[in-house]
């Protein structure tokens, strides 16, 4: 005999659905499926489904050489590859105990900040697209393919960019590349505006986005999100502020935060984001110190036996590496902490009480990546 249902908290007395939405959805931003709970429109529940791109990257590393691995973490947030290898490399020339030389670490800092500006590009055209504005995506592709060929004047790639190398650069700067760096931060600056003139007063982007997926402080916190996502919901935390790595001590720059934490205020944290990643690479670009680009760490590098963590700030947050030496050219163990997938754990509080169309301008607004959330 059937057991009665309680229908008092659903609609007309319909029983609550269950939704995929993906792995096969262009609005996911990879191979994301969500299972979603529903109460009519009304999302009540959630469940976020990984693991379709899952490489094992991790092992990889455990049965690699440290250089040869090096490439492996440029393919995981693919389109943050500059600031993965940064990540990976500073993290084992600590446990070697060397330090880049300076003019590594200027050209360092200024290709990692071009690399957050062509992230938060991406991110702002997919998720324009998402919600609708169809625009921003030429607009911001436009700037993005200018960095891109900086990146590929440099070292040859455009996407899963290997441009450092442990210890420091393989390659020197070529001609011309502070003229191609100032010239692009030059017209960079209308730029950025042009893409606030088309959506931050955009009374349809404003009702898409302001009190969507608010995401309070503590619970931002208490969830572990980084970068843009917690720094949306008002907390002042950056690692290049924090802990400062490659030359950021050297540069002045502010950390934006939001109000709300809503997707509006994310919005508005990325946006300046950019604006402060200009404002770096002028800074940096001007006072390049001459010198050598790479420390001597030997032609076979076996670290000493220990353990390190590093972390850098990403793009999505807080891109961390932790690797264990026995000794030898290979490393015992090796663990990265992507922002991404730490991020994801916000998705079911964010999402939740809201429609299935805010789902897709939540999961954007997390800038999510599947290569670095399934390694």
């Amino acid at each position: 005999m059937a057991q009665p249902q309680d229908i008092s908290t659903t609609v007309l007395g319909a029983d609550e659905i269950i939704l995929n939405m993906g792995p096969q959805h262009p609005a996911t931003h990879g191979v994301l499926r969500v299972k979603l709970k529903l109460d009519g429109e009304k999302v009540i529940g959630s469940e976020c489904i990984i693991g379709y791109l899952h490489r094992g990257v991790e092992k990889i590393g455990e049965n690699r050489s440290y250089p040869q691995f090096a490439p492996y973490v440029d393919r995981t947030d693919y389109v943050a590859a500059v600031s993965n290898g940064l990540g990976y490399c500073e993290a084992v020339e600590r446990l070697l105990g060397v330090e880049a030389p300076p003019r590594a670490r200027w050209v360092r800092t200024i290709l990692t900040e071009l690399q957050r500006i062509a992230s938060h590009l991406l991110w702002l055209g997919t998720h324009a697209l998402d919600i609708g504005a169809i625009t921003p995506v030429f607009y911001t592709f436009r700037e993005r393919e200018e960095i891109l060929k900086i990146f590929e004047k440099y070292c040859g790639a455009r996407l899963t960019t290997h441009a450092f190398r442990i210890g420091g650069l393989q390659y020197e700067t070529y001609d011309g590349f502070e003229e191609d760096v100032k010239k692009f931060c030059r017209d960079f600056e209308e730029k950025v505006d042009e893409y606030g003139e088309l959506l931050t007063e955009n009374r349809i982007w404003v009702e898409r986005t302001r009190n969507v997926g608010i995401l309070t402080a503590q619970d931002a916190i208490d969830l572990g999100v980084t970068g843009p996502v917690l720094r949306g919901s008002g907390v002042r935390w950056d690692i290049r502020k924090a802990f400062p790595y490659a030359a950021y001590a050297q540069f002045e720059f502010d950390i934006p935060i939001g109000e709300r934490g809503d997707t509006y205020d994310r919005y508005l944290v990325r946006m300046e984001e950019m604006r402060q990643a200009r404002r770096i690479i002028l800074q940096a670009v001007d006072s390049i110190p001459e010198g050598p680009i790479l420390a001597r760490v030997g032609k076979v590098i076996k670290p000493p036996p220990g353990e390190v963590y590093h972390s850098i700030e990403a793009p999505k947050g807080e891109l961390g590496y932790y690797i264990v030496s026995d000794g030898t050219i290979q490393p015992y163990r090796l663990r990265i902490r992507p922002p991404s997938f730490i991020n994801l754990e916000a998705f079911d509080k964010m999402v939740r009480g809201h429609l299935v169309a805010d789902v897709v301008a939540i999961i954007g607004t997390l800038d999510i990546v599947l290569g670095e959330v399934d390694r």
